[in-house]
């Protein structure tokens, strides 16, 4: 079994391609879903959140929203928006955003990978956000939200995709925030191979952002092998991914805001605080210059802290990195939560937004206190990953964001 290999892709004829580019599903409340997708009849967010399409007041996860998404699916096949390619392709697949340039490859990435760990994994999922895509990719037949996926280098297989992105692109949109996103089909047969091999002498590809696509995913697989279907080169033995190469991609921090200080005064907090970090004073918002070092925002004061010697832990890739440093020193110890997954008390700020948003949401009184980090880095998540261990929840933010619509993978 091949680690990653080409599928007949579902795509936007070039017409509608701009109009069809959506945002991931995940990445917008049910409002601003609505507003992005008014009076816009192609946008793919009436497939990927089609509760927009239903009175207010319906439960997202009802059997009628999924329903709906798969008569907008069938609807956009019917009208010729969406079109399926003849045959098996890849789609390079390059993201710019200002300065920003990253190259990857639409691949159907291998469940059997997924399931032997050689597609290693990060972060735990919840048993309700699988069932909500397990319904979703079944009431489609089709995966239509890639997975974010990384790479370790691997010069020949950027040669490849260097060479592919020097045609025609089959699809040039500029989508939310600016974000350009161009695709280019690869087709030749010594191409594919070549690509298949690239990726077959890789170690371990990562799954960077998209853990409830893919588990979802190779759930949808066991059910339908279970059931006597096809085994080996079915098309749910895959699923979609687009894989970039490690060093390429922009991880922004994932900060917090939290509600109260647990009981406790602004100078009895500080105290508590400078028991495990050195506190400077700060008069500009805090943007940490590296591992260890934590911004704390008070009402009307910014804060460097800066991790103590004594308190930093040794040779553990998850218990070092600063969302774990935070948790284990402040937020638990300090603030009393214990569990970040599930205490209301906290909130988690995608770094996109800057130190702006956590001042705003402290002076407004919606936080007692908030934190600004330094973006973990993709190295760490992949020593995390092959240790076979997982970070804390909300660790990282990719930046910039695929486009959901440009490229689905249909389940035959």
């Amino acid at each position: 079994m091949h680690l990653v290999r080409p599928f007949a892709g579902l795509r936007p004829a070039q017409a509608y391609a701009a109009e069809v580019a959506a945002p991931p599903y995940d990445v917008l409340s049910a409002e601003e879903a609505r507003s992005r997708a008014s009076g816009k009849p192609w946008s793919f967010l009436h497939i990927s959140r089609p509760e927009i399409d239903l009175p207010e007041a319906e439960d997202p996860h009802s059997p009628r929203v999924y329903a709906k998404g798969a008569e907008n699916f069938g609807r956009m096949i019917e009208s010729g928006v969406l079109v399926r390619d003849s045959g098996p392709r890849f789609y390079v697949y390059r993201m710019m955003a200002g300065s920003h340039s990253q190259t990857g490859i639409v691949v159907a990435a291998s469940i059997a990978g997924y399931d032997a760990n050689r597609i290693r994994r990060h972060e735990l999922t919840r048993p309700d956000k699988e069932d909500d895509r397990v319904r979703q990719i079944e009431a489609l037949n089709a995966q239509t939200g890639p997975a974010l996926l990384a790479y370790p280098d691997a010069p020949e297989l950027g040669a490849l995709l260097a060479n592919a992105a020097n045609g025609e692109p089959s699809t040039d949109v500029v989508a939310d925030g600016g974000v350009r996103h161009t695709i280019w089909v690869v087709e030749d047969p010594q191409a594919l191979s070549r690509i298949t091999r690239a990726f077959d002498a890789m170690p371990a590809l990562y799954i960077a952002d998209g853990h409830h696509r893919s588990a979802a995913a190779s759930r949808v697989a066991a059910a339908r092998r279970a059931a006597g279907g096809q085994r080996g080169e079915a098309s749910y033995e895959a699923f979609l991914a687009v894989a970039f190469p490690h060093r390429q991609m922009k991880i922004l921090p994932y900060n917090r805001a939290v509600k109260d200080l647990n009981g406790l005064s602004r100078d009895q907090f500080l105290v508590r605080v400078a028991e495990r970090f050195t506190i400077r004073s700060s008069n500009a918002p805090v943007s940490p210059g590296g591992p260890g070092e934590i911004g704390l925002y008070l009402p009307g004061s910014w804060y460097r802290l800066s991790i103590k010697p004594s308190r930093l832990p040794k040779d553990d890739p998850v218990a070092r990195l600063d969302v774990s440093l935070l948790s284990e020193q402040i937020l638990t110890p300090v603030l009393g939560i214990a569990d970040v997954r599930r205490d209301g008390r906290i909130d988690f700020v995608g770094g996109v937004r800057g130190p702006a948003e956590l001042e705003a949401r402290v002076n407004g009184g919606e936080a007692a206190c908030a934190f600004s980090l330094f973006a973990t880095r993709m190295e760490d998540l992949m020593a995390v990953a092959d240790t076979g261990h997982v970070m804390p929840p909300k660790s990282t933010w990719f930046e910039p964001k695929l486009a959901d619509g440009l490229v689905s993978h249909v389940l035959d």
